[in-house]
């Protein structure tokens, strides 16, 4: 169903037609937006969380290796000059 923009301006935010939009947060897969209640819920059962801008979450980093330096040191560089 395609909705009117000029409709909705005219009837407000409070008319049946008015979009939803639901931010859900996944700590793999990042954000998303659901645009019905239906969807929401479907994907709150595959592990998306509803997120409520008073109570942010808090998302643990995914790659948690230690970053391995490629270069050798000044020191190494010049022990055989």
């Amino acid at each position: 169903m395609a909705i009117c923009r000029s409709c909705l301006n005219q009837k407000g935010a409070n008319h049946p037609l008015s979009i939803m939009n639901i931010t859900l947060v996944h700590p793999v897969h990042g954000a998303k937006i659901a645009t019905m209640d239906l969807e929401a819920e479907a994907d709150e059962k595959n592990g998306w969380i509803r997120y409520n801008s008073d109570t942010p979450v808090q998302v643990a980093p995914i790659n948690t290796l230690e970053i391995k330096r490629r270069r050798k040191s000044v020191e190494e560089a010049t022990e055989g000059v």
